[in-house]
């Protein structure tokens, strides 16, 4: 018996997603035949629509009909635009519980001097300034080349670079968020040690990180101080290679899952991942918040429609209006740029079914599962509550990744619909497929096929197990397919805020 070729997702919905190419006059959810083909991921009416009523998805409102739909007719941009109107829900359902088996695994990690759990063993070369990157890179190269050969213990030696750091007002939210961003890498667990490097009369000032907690291990020079970029480079091998014989005796121990935090990404979305990727996603991260770790759902302005989902599961008033005031500002800072929040979603996001943002955001905030929010976070703050959390950041995907590293993410659960490549040195990063086709067209790139929940192969439940052991298996030092293949070393993107001056 062949698969069915849609699905719906609510009996309140009056749209099935395509799970597979559905052919005209085929018989959809309730009766009607499908008028023309529907490609997968996109949307068909399964009873009439009339202009101005709500097109219903997930049991939510995903926007308004902005003509006459008919039972079997294709819904999307030509007949459906965002609206601001959201419909009351229910109590939020809560998490299965996590089995007792589940509370007291283990993965195999690494026990830092100060008690926090690392899943890589890497040693960073962090620039404070863009006038600094060139050499960091050389550095790294020269390092990965000369001295990682001769200490097996260690990951690599990782450049951490980008285009901040000077130009830029010394006080203000800019200058907060990169700071914010550089001392949560140069403390992150998963760098055994770290290297600083500045120009010298840059504004982002070495000085600033004298004690941003990477501890013993960090180090840090000027290059106009040390005499040039080939001085700076020698200069650096000295002392990557003292960092390097305390790093690379360390072995992996057996720690607790409990120490695992997950940062939630998606990117590339289409129809199917708020119907497969997503929610799987979402059962692993309710088994994992339910063993006391923790998951970081991020992407502000691609929650924007689906808050409500959220604000309903927070554990305070306080936490809520955390998130109530996040979501009030991103309104602000849109408008202010001459934008709106619903120029989201992207052209591929479209042509894989999405429609509107409020369709985008209710599949993405099913990443975090259905697990109580525990607190609410800004850009790169470091994350100390367990369970799920949440931290502003932007939709785009370094940018978001990179504010959940520096916060203490030390592993990255990313799904995909159109195919993101993606990686986020020092953290794994693990790609799962929304549907079946991608996965075998870029098997090199991904981890999981979370298709065959389309397919009906598997179950949500069981597919969020799989992945809650491949996350497992991850911090124990599984390598997923980007760091296979080396990506990590250009995803490093602090989220810019400010003017440049």
């Amino acid at each position: 018996m062949s698969a069915p070729s849609s699905i719906l997702l609510s009996p309140e919905d009056n749209v099935a997603v395509a799970t597979a190419a559905i052919e005209p006059g085929e018989t959809l959810p309730g009766g009607a035949q499908a008028a023309t083909r529907i490609e997968p991921g996109h949307k068909v009416a399964i009873r009439p629509i009339l202009a101005g009523e709500p097109v219903i998805k997930y049991a939510q409102a995903i926007g308004r009909a902005t003509s006459d739909i008919a039972a079997g007719d294709h819904v999307h941009s030509h007949n459906l635009a965002f609206d601001q109107d959201r419909l009351a829900i229910g109590a939020p359902v809560p998490p299965e519980a996590a089995s007792e088996a589940d509370k007291v695994r283990t993965f195999l990690g690494y026990r830092r001097a100060d008690g926090r759990a690392a899943t890589r063993n890497y040693i960073g070369i962090i620039a404070s300034v863009n006038c600094s990157t060139t050499v960091c890179r050389a550095i790294a190269d020269e390092a990965n080349r000369r001295l990682l050969p001769k200490y097996e213990g260690i990951d690599g030696f990782v450049p951490i670079v980008h285009d901040q750091g000077c130009g830029m007002s010394s006080t203000g939210d800019g200058m907060k968020n990169l700071h914010r961003t550089l001392a949560g890498y140069a403390r992150h667990a998963n760098f055994g040690g770290v290297l600083m490097v500045g120009l010298g009369c840059e504004v982002n000032q070495l000085t600033l990180y004298g004690q941003s907690g990477a501890g013993a291990e960090k180090r840090h020079f000027n290059i106009q101080e040390t005499g040039g970029s080939r001085r700076s480079v020698e200069r650096a091998l000295g002392v990557l290679e003292e960092i390097a014989k305390e790093v690379a005796p360390a072995r992996r121990v057996p720690i607790p899952v409990s120490e695992i935090i997950v940062g939630l990404q998606c990117g590339g979305s289409d129809g199917l991942s708020g119907v497969t990727a997503n929610p799987a996603l979402g059962a692993a991260v309710d088994i994992l918040a339910g063993a006391g770790g923790t998951a970081i759902l991020s992407e502000t302005s691609e929650i924007y429609g689906a808050e409500h989902l959220l604000r309903s599961r927070a554990v305070s008033d306080g936490v809520a209006a955390k998130l109530d005031d996040l979501i009030s500002w991103w309104e602000n800072y849109v408008a202010l740029h001459g934008a709106s929040l619903d120029n989201n979603p992207s052209p591929g996001n479209k042509r894989g079914g999405l429609t509107t943002i409020l369709e985008k955001s209710l599949g993405a905030v099913a990443k975090g599962g259905r697990s109580p929010l525990t607190a609410v976070y800004n850009y790169a703050e470091r994350v100390t509550e367990h369970g799920l959390v949440f931290m502003d950041t932007p939709g785009y995907d370094p940018v978001s990744a990179t504010g959940q590293v520096a916060g203490g993410a030390n592993v990255i659960a990313f799904t995909t619909g159109r195919g993101s490549c993606f990686g986020c040195r020092p953290v794994p990063s693990i790609k799962l497929t929304s549907n079946t086709a991608l996965y075998r067209a870029m098997e090199e790139d991904m981890d999981i096929d979370c298709g065959v929940i389309a397919s009906g192969e598997t179950s949500i439940a069981e597919l969020g197990g799989a992945i809650f052991d491949l996350i497992i298996d991850t911090a124990s030092g599984k390598k997923t397919k980007s760091e296979l293949f080396g990506y990590g070393d250009n995803e490093f993107v602090p989220w810019h805020l400010g003017a440049t001056l």
